[in-house]
């Protein structure tokens, strides 16, 4: 079940996206930490619909950014991330190289994200497509209480076989193929399930990777619970959008097809203006 893209970090570079929303007294020292990982030549940060300084923080500190006007949710800014970084190729003419890798990382990671290293070795390597981060097992592995990782982990165990530890964990380093397959993304915080799954359907190698990382627990305040009713009900969704009679699923197959055909002709239209509109 294999698909591995081979090569290794001297035919490969490597991407970080990092999705933000209101984390200007983070975002900056997870740019920093991100850009001295490794194989890494580009760090693209997604300000979705920030009210405070995160783009800034974020440019200022070394990342390509992008913005959304309103937030759009977490899968939608990996959606564009990912996008950033094909658009980029294409734009500096490094097109001509294999596409980078794309590490996802959280916003709020700080210097713990320079630890992110263990999950692109073997990506890198050719050895999986996606690695997924556990956090160490000395203290409580985070990304949401038991209710929505018990939803998240039984549901890719039901449509692949393989039951994840962190179904959840959002720190993941993938190929660009392993990427395009499982496009478009779930929507909100059913992006993770969502990857999994697709990615495993679609024949590709995940692996989860232990890594030293830290951010935020979730807490037990309000906005903290409500929070996880809004990651339970997208986590919901994920599975059952992937859990559709065959017609419908085929449906959804044929939306993905065409997402992933109208991205490659924009960045191949962006490309050509590119080298025409490049000085002589």
């Amino acid at each position: 079940m294999s698909r591995g893209e081979g090569g290794g970090p001297e035919e490969t570079g490597v991407a970080v996206v990092i999705a933000a929303k209101d984390e200007a007294p983070r975002v900056g020292r997870t740019v920093r930490a991100a850009r001295a990982l490794p194989g890494v030549d580009l760090v693209v940060v997604v300000d979705d619909g920030s009210t405070d300084r995160t783009a800034d923080v974020a440019r200022e500190a070394g990342a390509r950014v992008l913005r959304h006007a309103r937030n759009r949710g977490k899968g939608a800014a990996m959606e564009t991330g990912a996008e950033g970084v094909r658009l980029a190729e294409a734009s500096d003419g490094s097109a001509v190289r294999p596409p980078r890798h794309l590490l996802f990382l959280d916003a709020d990671l700080e210097d713990t994200a320079a630890a992110a290293a263990p999950l692109v070795e073997p990506v890198l390597r050719g050895k999986a497509d996606m690695t997924i981060a556990l956090f160490p097992a000395t203290r409580m592995r985070l990304g949401g209480h038991g209710f929505v990782v018990s939803l998240s982990r039984g549901g890719v165990r039901r449509a692949t076989g393989w039951e994840p530890e962190q179904p959840l964990s959002g720190q993941r380093c993938l190929t660009r193929a392993a990427f395009e397959a499982a496009r478009p993304l779930a929507a909100g915080f059913g992006v993770e399930t969502g990857l999994t799954i697709d990615v495993l359907r679609a024949g590709f190698r995940v692996l989860e990777v232990e890594v030293p990382l830290e951010h935020r627990a979730t807490g037990t305040d309000l906005r903290a619970q409500l929070h996880r009713a809004h990651q339970f009900a997208d986590v919901a969704r994920a599975l059952a959008l992937r859990e559709l009679r065959p017609t419908a699923r085929r449906q959804w197959e044929r939306t993905r097809a065409r997402a992933l055909t109208s991205g490659r002709q924009l960045a191949r239209k962006v490309g050509h203006m590119s080298r025409r509109n490049r000085p002589k």
